[in-house]
């Protein structure tokens, strides 16, 4: 049975499988080598997916649907004749035709599948991409970045050992990835991106300019009419392709509107410079990603042994000059930047469903390392984001940390699962929430709950939590119910950087108040439990430094000032001297 590659792309997708040793691309039922990710609902009823799709959007604007793909993982709805779809049922009309199409070029039926998705997708994204392709029949057997699968297609015949940078610019985002190719091994160091940043918004400042073209000349605003807007947004698509090869663009849309004395026409020629000009801001936002991929990965771009452009964007002149710029390298020219990761994904299929025998360069497999793209952690005492899990790790991952309750007798504990940059829990994006219940019931700090991540090699994170004395276990698959959207994802970057010094405040103010509280949580355990083996001059002046430091956690977070800290610090450091011979006793009770 074969297995195919897809590349469910925000304004194309393609399909691959491997055949006699080499991966192959499988054209569509039109002939085509890329589908557009285009669906439509005819007035009859009928669902139209691909090229018939693009053909009719200019009549039918309200019920074509174009780039899903920055929907996924969100609650957007698209509604036609009262009923609602998800991004995911939408992704799976585009994965179902491709499959009927990959099954009547292969003559075979076709239920495995790799899809690829860009590897900033959080993991709502990747489990609402999995959950489209169970969607339209097939068996996902792995979700994979992009940028890894074009670095994969590459390594196919260019197996030497070398660095290489993924600069992934498509229709709906944008990924860089840096990648160690070794042999029979393809390593991810480090990824980033803008899932917010890709061909869309190209075409979007073309078509305002366009827009703002015609309204200076007629004095007619097109932005309320759907399907002239349709159309001058294909005319901006058109000529932004244009301009990939020639210097000047002209565009010529006929009885565009109507006006008081007929018909209204636009037409007018685009230079490149303007297109330059007016697109500058989003080739230059590639600029910060790149340097971040490149930090992480601890390498400077001149350790780079080959940059690869992936993305039907990076045809775009300006886009190219700005990678040499970036890199001082010239991008390879050894790949398709259109087909690449579709090749890559089916080379991966081919891998998993264990028919690489043959394949060149590789033997019977590949080995395929991931990473994750976000911090991962957990809620605890005074809303702390502590991580388990950093961004860049290689996956799979499973990493356990044992933690233990804050308050006297707890018997249930809330386990707030987090994903993002910030040091404080508010600060980043809560993707799933569970309670672990049945604790024994125990001082503050005694029960011992051990919690642990374990993220697939899907991308997909499980989160359990389990009380070590008890043995109770509870545990959650992150999935669609707690997404983040794109623009969440880009802020939690964003604003990690912007609010740096301010996060770093707040850390210290927390700690401090932390570890105050730990002492004087222990100190009143000691009294307690040892307190008949010590002097009554001893256990007096540990109530006295233990009450001090009680009366400076009594102000809130926010209110406390620099001479508060440092007052609470000394009160701490006094408390931890004072109580050390009573703690001692404590832990030797065992």
């Amino acid at each position: 049975m074969a297995t195919i590659g897809i590349d469910l792309g925000t304004t194309n997708s393609c399909m691959a499988t491997v055949e006699g040793g080499r991966p192959v691309i499988i054209p569509n039922a039109e002939g085509e080598r890329t589908t557009p990710s285009v669906i439509a609902f005819s007035k009859e009823g009928e669902r139209l997916v691909g090229t018939v799709a693009c053909r009719q959007a200019a009549v039918n604007p309200d019920r074509t649907i174009e780039s899903v793909k920055r929907r996924m993982g969100s609650d957007w709805r698209a509604t036609v004749d009262g009923k609602a779809y998800s991004p995911q049922e939408l992704s799976a009309m585009i994965l179902r035709k491709l499959r009927r199409d990959a099954e009547a070029y292969l003559g075979q039926e076709v239920t495995q599948a790799v899809i690829t998705v860009p590897a900033y997708f959080d993991d709502a994204q990747r489990q609402a991409t999995k959950d489209a392709g169970r969607i339209a029949g097939l068996d996902v057997l792995r979700i994979i970045n992009e940028p890894t699968s074009a670095a994969l297609a590459y390594g196919l015949d260019n197996g030497m050992p070398q660095k290489v940078m993924v600069y992934d610019l498509g229709g709906g985002t944008f990924d860089v990835s840096i990648i160690e190719i070794g042999e029979g091994v393809i390593e991810v160091l480090a990824t980033s991106g803008d899932n917010h940043l890709g061909g869309d918004d190209f075409d979007e400042r073309v078509a305002a300019y366009l827009l703002d073209a015609f309204k200076r000349e007629h004095g007619v605003d097109l932005r309320r009419d759907q399907a002239a807007l349709q159309r001058v947004t294909e005319a901006a698509r058109e000529a932004k392709k244009e301009l990939s090869s020639l210097d000047t663009a002209h565009v010529n849309l006929p009885f565009l509107a109507q006006g008081p004395a007929g018909p209204l026409h636009l037409e007018t020629t685009l230079t490149r410079a303007a297109f330059d000009s007016m697109t500058r801001e989003l080739v230059d936002r590639t600029a910060g990603p790149v340097q971040n991929a490149l930090n992480d990965a601890g390498i400077a771009a001149s350790e780079l042994g080959c940059v690869l452009l992936v993305g039907g964007s990076t045809r775009i002149p300006a886009v190219r000059d700005h990678v040499r710029r970036l890199t001082g390298a010239e991008p390879s020219a050894s790949i398709n930047p259109d087909e690449c990761v579709a090749t890559g994904a089916a080379i991966q299929g081919a891998t998993l469903s264990g028919s690489s025998t043959g394949l060149v360069k590789a033997e019977n497999s590949i080995l395929l390392l991931d990473v994750t793209p976000l911090s991962l952690s957990i809620e605890t005492v005074g809303g702390v984001a502590t991580r388990l899990v950093e961004r860049n790790t290689t996956l799979p991952v499973n990493y356990s940390q044992v933690f233990s309750t804050a308050a006297a007798f707890q018997t249930s504990v809330e386990i707030k699962v987090l994903q993002g940059e910030r040091p404080m829990a508010a600060d980043n994006k809560a993707i799933g929430t569970f309670r672990l219940k049945g604790i024994k019931r125990a001082p503050a700090g005694a029960p011992q709950i051990e919690v642990t991540f374990d993220i697939d090699a899907n991308g997909i994170l499980t989160v359990s939590a389990k009380d070590l004395d008890s043995g109770k276990q509870q545990s959650i698959t992150i999935d669609d119910s707690g997404r983040m959207s794109d623009d969440e994802v880009e802020r939690a970057m964003h604003d990690a950087e912007q609010y740096a010094a301010q996060d770093e405040e707040r850390r210290d103010r927390m700690v401090a108040r932390e570890e105050a509280q730990r002492l004087a949580n222990e100190a009143d355990r000691a009294l307690v439990q040892v307190g008949k083996q010590l002097d009554k001059d001893e256990k007096k002046r540990i109530k006295a430094d233990v009450a001090a430091v009680q009366k400076l956690l009594g102000k809130k977070l926010d209110k406390l000032e620099a001479g508060d800290i440092a007052a609470l610090r000394s009160a701490a450091a006094q408390l931890e001297q004072t109580s050390a011979h009573a703690r001692d006793l404590l832990a030797q009770q065992g």
